[in-house]
């Protein structure tokens, strides 16, 4: 009895203590095979696998491959190559099956593990207790928005920036972890800034640069934010630092462009330095110092392996066990300093490179390094002079120019400095610095000054004429050494002007050589398909395409843009075909289509063309008969050509054989314009031909202004007679027309069809009337309903 109650605790106790084995079991052996994963055997060799990695590294890739697991995936072929590409992880694996990150990789989290016991720390990290808990080393380089904007912007100028983007809840950040602190410690002791930032504290800069996941890594050189796309190993990072600076910064020299290269310090207003090592790359390092001191110094680099090099080698008796480094200044012959070291240093290097940034006697070619040569005095004790030669000759090796340069070589004083400047390129500086001289003499003048405030005030003296004579040099000593005892022998003052920028012309090429890289980093972008960082590129090139093409493509395209309105549906539409009127005059607005489209007023088309006609447009309503159709047609395309560049007109046509209640009914409303329709002759037992009459109708304010056929007279003696007095509608008045009947339809047709052709003569002139707004209007209570309209039975 006792055993049958006792049962169901063992059973469960059992399960329990089961389930825990297998759990220690299924973490015991949790092996994972690299070779496995990336598809490879075990005798692969490393080109072999280095291409099947990049392979499936650009199939799995999560911003390529949507698939739930495609992050996991990829994070162990990266993995799975680090072991394989490095000899000795690989050779530890083959022998005894174990990687560094097996248990990484085998529970899916980072954790402790004691006596077969995983516990899950991550599972109590909590966001808001992780502040406190961060890595020290992620702390320490932290970055906040105004810190980037005020500090790292203006260094990456000098030296290029690791950022990472990283987050309290990335999980996917813990793998990169080990690689991100080993490449820190040696980027940052080459010279490269270093920044992390958290998106959960510093979402704000992370929107600024781009970064929308995590975990990110970018470089930034010159304000120029750069992602990193392959997967992160230590040989890709370094790779990546030295791809973000600038292709032309190192020279490679051999004894065949010794020469060619030395002998461009003038030209540059540079000193040259040399790097000599066995290396065949050109070191990371020395590129980092080249880019951080490439507006002061040219650097080259020579590959003591090659066989190219050994003579210059054997001309500067450089040794072979040590990296070497020399600069040259105005001699070219000799350097004028030199640093030899097996484990060469960046402040070591830094030293070198601040100590040797200018020549002897540099020239003045810009304002900036006016400002370095000749600073601004701060302090008593901290007072730079500057010994400046004012000559015309721009000759690099004249006699008075090499004496100059021999005399500055001698110099041991640390508060002088000696320069010279062209005449010719800095005529405002000379001229207030020789106001005292003759300033358009060609002579060479010595100068000593002392600049005082930013602003351009200095005191200066003009010392001598210059043409290297020993009496020269003798009288410049004399007053250097007068200077150290008595600064206030410099008695003139004034405010020095603005240095010209005298390689402003190589800008055009420096710009090509920026476009270049550009171009370079933006076919990268592509070939990684990051559209979320292009947007901002294409976008600038769709828009300078728009500028560019733009207004070619609204020419071209104008027809079908511009004068979109609606058009009247009608059963009957008739485009009357074009032809030039010789006496009308044209209107403001060109003609669009090489026709005239002339709809017919209908039952169908009333409401449309008249009744809820748009404000401000105006419809002309020719009125013809079946047998004048043709021959009113034709002679009102001709004279209203010139106007259907309007939008605001349209164009009809009254059949007064199916609506002559229509145009009666119309003419009553208006009572005016009937008025000049009375027949006097017949006393009004006659009707009225309305033939050739034109009618402008504003449908919106129900008025009407009335073009009246003018009668040109002509008979079959070729006799001809015009009333002026009828070609004007202001002058409304019985009688206006011509006293002259209507021909009978008994004369010839050829007669009667030439007077039909003359009734439209004027109505370019009228035409031009109604565009101006000084026709008479007729009003009228209400148009005439649909019913007047509808054709007769």
């Amino acid at each position: 009895m006792a055993g049958s109650n006792m049962s169901p605790p063992l059973a469960v106790m059992v399960v329990v203590l089961l389930s825990v084995l297998l759990a220690g079991s299924s973490h015991a052996h949790p092996e994972m095979d690299p070779y496995k994963i990336l598809g490879v055997t075990r005798s692969a060799s490393q080109a072999e696998i280095k291409k099947v990695y990049k392979r499936l590294a650009k199939e799995w890739h999560p911003d390529k491959n949507k698939d739930p697991g495609a992050e996991d995936m990829f994070i162990k072929i990266t993995k799975s190559y680090e072991i394989l590409s490095s000899e000795d992880r690989r050779a530890n694996y083959d022998r005894y099956g174990q990687t560094d990150d097996t248990q990484a990789y085998s529970s899916g989290r980072y954790g402790h593990r004691q006596d077969s016991f995983y516990f899950d720390e991550s599972f109590f990290n909590f966001p808001f207790n992780t502040k406190n808990h961060r890595d020290f080393t992620d702390s320490k380089y932290t970055l906040h928005f105004n810190q980037y904007v005020s500090e790292v912007v203006p260094d990456s100028y000098r030296r290029p920036y690791l950022i990472k983007i990283t987050s309290d809840w990335c999980f996917s950040c813990i793998h990169i972890e080990p690689v991100w602190k080993e490449v820190v410690q040696e980027m940052e002791g080459l010279g490269v800034g270093i920044g992390v930032v958290d998106v959960g504290y510093e979402r704000r800069l992370a929107n600024h640069l781009g970064a929308h996941r995590t975990p990110s890594i970018l470089g930034v050189v010159s304000g120029k934010v750069t992602f990193f796309h392959y997967a992160v190993a230590k040989e890709h990072l370094r790779q990546f630092v030295e791809d973000l600076l600038p292709q032309r910064l190192v020279e490679r020299i051999t004894d065949k462009n010794e020469q060619q290269f030395l002998n461009s310090w003038h030209e540059l207003n540079k000193p040259h330095v040399l790097l000599f090592d066995q290396v065949p790359a050109v070191p990371l390092l020395y590129k980092l110092a080249a880019f951080a001191y490439k507006d002061y110094l040219q650097f080259g680099y020579v590959d003591q392996g090659l066989a190219e090099t050994a003579e210059l080698q054997k001309r500067f008796n450089i040794n072979t066990y040590a990296p070497t480094m020399l600069v040259f200044k105005e001699n070219t012959d000799k350097p004028a300093d030199i640093i030899q070291a097996k484990g060469m240093k960046k402040q070591i290097i830094d030293e070198f490179m601040s100590n040797n940034k200018f020549l002897l006697a540099p020239r003045l070619v810009h304002q900036k390094l006016f400002d370095e040569l000749c600073p601004v005095k701060q302090f008593h004790r901290r007072r730079k002079y500057c010994v400046l030669l004012i000559t015309a000759d721009e000759e690099t090796y004249s006699f008075g120019n090499q004496a100059f340069l021999l005399f500055a070589s001698t110099n041991t004083r640390e508060v002088v400095r000696f320069a010279y400047v062209y005449q010719r390129l800095q005529q405002p500086l000379c001229d207030i610095l020789m106001h005292s001289e003759d300033s358009s003499q060609s002579t060479p003048q010595v100068v000593i000054l002392e600049r005082r405030n930013a602003a351009g005030k200095a005191l200066f003296k003009p010392v001598t004429a210059w043409n290297g004579s020993e009496e020269d040099k003798l009288r410049l000593l004399e007053e250097l050494e007068r200077l150290q005892k008595d600064p206030s022998i410099l008695v003139h003052d004034a405010m020095l002007p603005e240095l010209n920028n005298e390689f402003a012309s190589m800008f055009v090429v420096r710009w090509i050589y920026a476009s270049y890289d550009y171009l370079s980093e933006v076919i990268d972008d592509i070939l990684h398909n990051n559209w979320r960082e292009m947007m901002p590129l294409l976008s600038l090139i769709f828009s300078a395409l728009f500028i560019l093409f733009g207004t070619v493509v609204i020419q071209a395209f104008s027809d079908s843009s511009e004068d979109k309105q609606m058009k009247p549906k009608a059963k009957d539409g008739t485009k009357a075909e074009n032809g030039s009127s010789g006496d009308s005059t044209t209107s403001s607005r060109p003609p669009k289509k090489n026709f005239v489209e002339v709809t017919e007023l209908t039952d169908i088309t009333y409401m449309s063309n008249l009744v809820k006609l748009r404000p401000g447009h105006i419809n002309i309503v020719l009125v013809l008969t079946d047998a004048s159709k043709n021959i009113l047609l034709s002679k009102f395309a001709k004279e209203v050509y010139s106007f259907t560049g309007s939008r605001t007109l349209h164009f009809s046509f009254l059949n007064l054989d199916k609506h002559s209640e229509w145009m009666s009914t119309l003419l009553e409303y208006a009572q005016d314009a009937a008025q000049i329709d009375a027949d006097e002759d017949d006393g009004g037992s006659r009707k009225t031909d309305y033939t050739g009459f034109v009618l402008a109708l504003n449908g919106h304010k129900k008025y009407l202004c009335l073009f009246k056929p003018v009668y040109t007279g002509e008979d079959l003696d070729g006799k001809s007679s015009e009333d002026e007095a009828a070609t004007s509608v202001g002058k409304l008045r019985p009688g206006s027309r011509d006293g002259h009947p209507p021909r009978k339809s008994s004369r010839s047709r050829s007669t009667s069809t030439l007077q039909i052709h003359h009734k439209l003569d004027r109505l370019g002139l009228w035409m031009e009337r109604l565009m101006e707004g000084t026709l008479p209007r007729y009003y009228v209570p209400a148009w005439p309903g649909l019913d007047k309209i509808t054709p007769s039975k």
